[in-house]
């Protein structure tokens, strides 16, 4: 099958095993076909053959290489150009609500808790093809970093931007952070809303109590996945700053208020999930990922282009010329 040619019936190049045969009868016979003269001496001939002697197998060649033509031809030899288009039905909008408290930066993921999201967090990104995805960053009080935006690199960068700087107030605060992506997603009209919730700790800070954030939630039917972000047992995080400027670090107790998260995850539909390690968060994102799948329609549209005319006009331009020549030049050869 020659690059970029399909054959329609491909089941009909099997006669091209015909042909050797159709060869080897010729050679066989073609001798036995010409007229025998006996004579009792030669001397008197010139043992030279003529021109039209020499090409005279040439006949035979046209009607091979005819036959050939027509057995590619009726195999039907076509190009084909797929195009392809794509329709989501029902898209999905996501906000992720970041928490960024200084205990992010803990140790207990490599490097630290925040980079090791952002990264995980971005590859979830790059697989929502067909959906709006928001950003909310949240400690002592909360903002939306990035508005719902179909836009995946605006989000990827907003992404990388995100570090502990102390431009908001220090802490936890979870119904701040889930009340602003409530407020990201109320006026949507996805057929679909979901957030994703992630921290580390307990709610200590803000003036929203998580559960009226989650009544909310419940209220404008957005499903929420929760996840608690830290090691069993302690950790290595921040507890001071020293005189240069750089974080102190010590082992401290993780804290993860687990029975809110759980709560605010089966109350809006969604569900809770604990990242230990940088393997578990990885496998908690892929697993939200098929959870939330958009229904999308894929159209493809087949053009054909058929290539068996060239073939008969050719293999019928070689069975004229072997007709002519029979029947002109190489008539004394019949």
């Amino acid at each position: 099958m020659f690059e970029g040619i399909y054959f329609a019936n491909p089941n009909y190049l099997w006669l091209l095993l015909v042909l050797p045969a159709v060869i080897l009868w010729h050679l066989f016979t073609w001798r036995k076909a010409q007229p025998e003269l006996k004579m009792s001496s030669l001397s008197g001939f010139s043992k030279q053959k003529s021109f039209l002697s020499l090409i005279y197998p040439i006949l035979f060649a046209f009607r091979i290489l005819a036959m050939t033509l027509i057995i590619f031809a009726i195999s039907r030899p076509q190009t084909v150009d797929v195009s392809t288009r794509t329709k989501t039905n029902n898209g999905i909008d996501i906000v992720m609500a970041i928490d960024v408290s200084s205990s992010m930066l803990a140790q207990d993921l490599k490097p630290d808790r925040l980079s090791a999201l952002k990264r995980v967090a971005a590859t979830f990104v790059d697989d929502r093809t067909s959906d709006r995805i928001g950003l909310v960053v949240y400690a002592g009080e909360s903002y939306t970093k990035t508005p719902i935006t179909s836009d995946k690199s605006i989000i990827k960068g907003a992404l990388r931007e995100i570090s502990y700087q102390g431009l908001i107030e220090d802490g936890t605060a979870i119904g701040m952070g889930l009340a602003t992506s409530v407020n990201r997603l109320k006026d949507s009209r996805a057929k679909s809303k979901v957030i994703i919730l992630l921290t580390d700790g307990v709610n200590n800070s803000g003036f929203i109590d998580p559960k009226i954030a989650t009544e909310l939630a419940v209220e404008f039917d957005i499903k929420t996945y929760t996840i608690g972000l830290g090691s069993n047992g302690t950790a290595l995080a921040p507890v001071g700053i020293l005189p240069n400027g750089e974080f102190q670090y010590a082992l401290t107790k993780v804290e993860i208020d687990e029975p809110l998260l759980k709560e605010i995850a089966s109350s809006t539909g969604g569900i809770y999930f604990r990242a230990t390690n940088n393997k578990k968060l990885e496998e908690i994102y892929a697993e939200i990922n098929k959870l939330e799948k958009s229904e999308v329609e894929e159209f493809k549209y087949y053009n054909y282009t058929e290539k068996y005319r060239l073939l008969i006009i050719l293999a019928l331009v070689l069975i004229t010329l072997e007709w002519i020549g029979r029947n002109s030049l190489f008539k004394s050869f019949i």
